[in-house]
């Protein structure tokens, strides 16, 4: 596994691992997580909420659930370990960053560690609903020369929002993820950056 390869998919997992209790928390009518009971409905508490759950949000927890259990099991199985235990999402998503090294000794099972990251961080964040505010920044991208960088405050980041870029790392996702965008750490990029890459990592992307 690549440094690249490596950074995005523990970008990738990382972020899920800190959505997913937000997903669960939207599933049921009041943003009440599921995980925590409630009051036993029934009649002699007045009338009885029969608001509906929020099918997209559930659909999302069913795909997440059982993409994580099964990506962990696939993991554990090629790389020899026992059937891993039981345990919630965050739990299972944490033991995965932690086999990063060993999965990276495999190029086959890495490529799908860091496809299967990829599908279901973004399945989370759609469902999520989350559309992050973003600023136009001057300079051209440093890869594709394209007036197409972007500002995300919350991820204190710079991406390029150019579809086309690629630059010339043979590793880069950028060579077989249309959706791949590259990102610099907002203090990485000055404002007009200079030619060739800045400072700070190479071919990161969303």
């Amino acid at each position: 596994m690549s440094g690249t390869v490596r950074t995005e998919t523990a970008r990738r997992l990382g972020a899920l691992r800190r959505q997913f209790p937000e997903l669960l928390a939207e599933l049921a009518p009041g943003g009440r997580s599921p995980a925590v009971p409630g009051p036993t409905p029934g009649p002699a508490g007045g009338a009885r909420s029969t608001a509906p759950l929020r099918l997209h949000i559930s659909d999302a927890i069913r795909d997440i659930t059982d993409g994580v259990t099964e990506l962990e099991e696939a993991v554990h199985d090629r790389l020899g370990l026992p059937r891993p235990q039981r345990a919630r999402i965050p739990r299972r998503i944490g033991r995965l960053l932690g086999l990063l090294d060993r999965i990276g000794r495999d190029a086959v099972l890495a490529e799908h560690v860091l496809d299967e990251a990829r599908r279901m961080s973004r399945r989370c964040s759609r469902a999520l609903g989350g559309s992050e505010a973003m600023t136009a920044v001057d300079g051209r991208c440093p890869w594709c020369a394209s007036v197409s960088l972007r500002a995300f405050p919350e991820h204190r980041a710079v991406l390029c929002i150019n579809p086309g870029c690629r630059c010339d790392d043979p590793g880069c996702a950028c060579r077989t993820d249309p959706a791949h965008r590259h990102s610099w750490p907002r203090h990485a990029l000055p404002h007009e950056p200079p030619d060739g890459l800045p400072d700070g990592p190479r071919g990161g992307g969303a």
